[in-house]
């Protein structure tokens, strides 16, 4: 018993570390393309934790991920903070919405990336107090689709390689 709770703790441990990772290095390596939109690759090890672990573990890591990243890069409550951090949720949300339905790693991805893009743009309108940023929704879902498809598949191909935890 014991040994399984070190082993999920260090599980935990470790994809935290592998979201923060992969979030600073595609924030400080990668440009946004077009201006707005990142990859989000980040999002991998969401989709791998709900697979592996379970939803409360997959929103510890989000969180681990969101909170730590941004006090280690400096945003911590800031705008981008609450831009960042509203996608994130949403887009767990739908996670766990999406793995009770037993979709496809692949849409379930795609699903999530439009959410995490709504969220976001729904909390830039309210701080700019502009809602004609909403005529931007079908460039971010079109990316959203793009980068979705992209995120799954490497989710899809981590998966192959590891083993659920008992």
């Amino acid at each position: 018993m014991r040994n399984n709770r070190t082993r999920r703790f260090t599980y935990l441990a470790v994809l935290s570390a592998m979201a923060m990772m992969l979030n600073m290095l595609e924030t400080a390596l990668l440009p946004p393309f077009f201006g707005f939109f990142r990859l989000g690759i980040a999002n991998i090890i969401a989709l791998v934790t709900i697979r592996i672990m379970s939803a409360q573990d997959m929103i510890v890591v989000n969180c681990m991920r969101v909170v730590i990243g941004s006090l280690l890069s400096g945003r911590f409550l800031g705008s981008t903070f609450w831009i960042g951090a509203s996608g994130v949720v949403l887009s767990s949300c739908i996670l766990i919405v999406m793995e009770k339905g037993k979709n496809s790693l692949i849409f379930t991805s795609i699903i999530c990336a439009i959410a995490h893009s709504v969220g976001q743009l729904l909390v830039v309108m309210a701080f700019y107090m502009q809602p004609g940023i909403l005529a931007m929704l079908p460039y971010f879902v079109l990316v959203s689709i793009v980068t979705g498809i992209l995120t799954g598949i490497i989710a899809q191909m981590v998966l192959k390689r590891i083993r659920p935890i008992e």
